[in-house]
């Protein structure tokens, strides 16, 4: 049995014993966990153990390399007795003090692992909370247990029982517990570690024992007139996974890239975290810390969207576990494939309950990314099901975001809604066009072609035609050279009209939509014109797989880069046409001032 498959028959006993602490802390009056945050730390969790099946080479197979050719004594026999697993464990353990105590004393190692401190809460899901780069540079600290001979299995099992014990030290509802926490890691003590305040910061590294912060002088003891305050220096502010795990890393890069010396470049990495050259803190000065100041980042839940988090959270689980049950006997790409499926899954569920798209978006990409995947994995009932889906979830989007419009009177959005609307339609009756049948394609060519002309008179509402000449001339030269590389490659005879022509139209709307955004100068214009780019790259892809040569994994690139682009464009589109609702809605209700009236 794998590690793998062993975390996900214990997920149980972390969930159980997570709502005996949310029971346990209601009947105390003190509330344990809050939702958002919850599902955030688990979802960090969840994403931790399937990029570990990636990154286990590094930590597992690197290991093995360095026990196999660098062992100075080996004997199999001792390390198997009950005092051999015993030695080995304790070995671990100091290892992995040295690894946590850097992880808090080097910049670059300090990304890394920050994520497991950037809740505000402590709790049994925080415990859940990992790394998903973890695992790039801290096999280094375990390489002593390879040379002293520890066997690869030994130091797997040892491994994964000092995490497992790990996950019960998480909780602020048990206290001190006497002479236990003189000699291990417990709850009192770990909670000093995950505190900020000044004089708890950067002490009780030991992950079992404790004993070592008490040798090398990193230990300290919760004091009960000091509150302990979590988090980290540099708050997250965030649910989206993606930022959690690179937010340190964006900033040491930042950093780097503006340091004038190039030692200073490499010290940001190296020198403890929180260390600036100098020219770069003048330059992009940041606020000094204030341990007073730091505000619970808590973005209003409504009902509806804390079932729809809830909900959302048990099929991930589900997802992540069928996942992690069959991955070490999966082919690469089709663990790829699963793993950006959940990923994107994930960053949708994280958005939602940040408030940064709604549910029906989230919808839309969950669903999008499951047709992609069903297609590529050769799961056709499954995408038979995704695919129209997908696209009916989006109509149901905007109409949503439409009908308080119409009944509004205000024509001039509820146009631009019918255009949006029309768009989609058409994208709908091509997927289905496409999806049944090879005979269909003109249709489904057909029912594209009036999705797109009906983008192009979407993206020319407010902005006018073309406004941008270069981004006109680009397309179509892009365009025209796609097109040329069709017919070289074998276009049949009796498409190469049709082709034509729809290469044209998909032209003219990308150019209409970088003219748009050459006008507005939005962060949602911006993304329709990104979106309007990965139509053509996705129907590039679709023409070159079916008319050229067969690529690789083609339905996974064609129907990405085409979910990409529906998303951008409902999302920019969207949110663009309700900020202008909001706008003519806030000029009717202003009083006419003296001179007006």
């Amino acid at each position: 049995m794998s590690g793998s498959q062993i975390i996900v028959l214990v997920t149980p006993v972390f969930l159980a014993l997570m709502a005996l602490e949310w029971a346990i802390g209601r009947w105390r009056g003190r509330p344990a966990l809050r939702l958002a945050d919850a599902v955030s730390s688990v979802s960090l969790g969840m994403l931790s153990q399937t990029s570990a099946v990636f990154t286990v080479l590094l930590r597992v197979g690197l290991y093995t390399l360095a026990y196999e050719h660098l062992a100075l004594w080996r004997s199999e026999a001792f390390w198997t007795t009950w005092y051999g697993w015993l030695i080995a464990l304790v070995f671990y353990d100091f290892c992995y003090y040295w690894l946590h105590r850097m992880g808090h004393e080097v910049a670059v190692l300090w990304a890394a692992h920050a994520v497991h401190h950037q809740s505000q809460d402590y709790n049994l899901s925080t415990a859940l909370r990992q790394t998903s780069s973890g695992a790039v540079l801290g096999w280094v600290f375990y390489l002593p247990m390879a040379l002293a001979g520890v066997p690869p299995l030994v130091f797997v099992v040892v491994g994964l029982v000092d995490l497992l014990y790990q996950f019960w030290v998480h909780t602020e509802q048990v206290g001190r517990l006497g002479w236990f926490d003189r000699w291990f890691c417990s709850p009192s003590n770990h909670r000093v570690h995950h505190a900020v305040n000044d004089s708890y910061l950067d002490k009780n590294y030991g992950g079992i024992l404790i004993v070592w912060d008490r040798l090398f002088g990193t230990f300290k003891d919760e004091d009960p007139r000091e509150k302990c305050v979590y988090g980290t220096r540099g708050l997250l502010n965030s649910w989206d996974p993606l930022w959690a795990n690179a937010q340190v890393y964006a900033g040491l890069l930042h950093d780097s890239w503006h340091a004038r010396r190039w030692a200073d470049k490499l010290r940001v990495w190296l020198k403890a975290p929180g260390w600036r050259p100098a020219d770069v803190a003048q330059h992009f000065p940041k606020p000094a810390f204030n341990f007073h100041d730091m505000p619970l980042f808590d973005p209003p839940l409504s009902a509806p969207l804390r079932w729809f988090a809830g909900v959302q959270f048990v099929l991930l689980l589900a997802g992540v576990a069928a996942f992690l049950w069959q991955a070490d006997s999966a082919p690469l790409a089709t663990n790829a494939v699963w793993f950006a499926t959940l990923l994107a899954c994930q960053w949708a569920l994280g958005a939602a309950m940040q408030g940064r798209i709604g549910m029906g978006l989230a919808l839309m990409i969950e669903a999008g990314a499951l047709a992609t995947a069903t297609s590529a994995l050769g799961f056709t009932a499954w995408h038979l099901l995704f695919k129209p889906l997908t696209m009916a979830i989006a109509i149901v989007y905007v109409a949503n975001h439409a009908y308080p419009m119409s009944v509004t009177g205000r024509f001039g959005l509820h146009r631009s809604f019918w255009l949006l609307l029309s768009a989609l339609l058409g994208s709908l009756a091509g997927d289905v066009f496409l999806m049944l049948s090879e005979h269909l394609f003109i249709p489904g060519l057909v029912s594209f072609l009036l999705a797109h002309l009906c983008y192009i008179a979407l993206f020319k509402q407010g902005a006018g035609w073309f406004g941008h000449r270069g981004a006109l001339v680009g397309t179509l030269a892009l365009g025209i050279g796609m097109y040329a590389f069709l017919w070289h490659g074998g276009l049949p005879a009796a498409l190469r009209v049709p082709v034509a022509v729809y290469v044209v139209v998909i032209a003219l709307m990308a150019a209409q939509a970088w003219g748009r955004h050459a006008a507005l100068r939005e962060r949602s214009s911006l993304a329709v014109a990104l979106g309007a780019c990965c139509f053509m790259l996705s129907d590039s892809l679709l023409a070159t797989n079916r008319f050229v040569q067969p690529l690789p994994l083609s339905q996974l690139w064609v129907l990405a880069t085409y979910y990409a682009a529906q998303v951008l464009i409902v999302s920019g589109m969207v949110t663009a046409l309700t900020r202008g609702a909001a706008h003519q809605a806030d000029a009717r209700t202003q009083p006419l001032t003296p001179h007006a009236a």
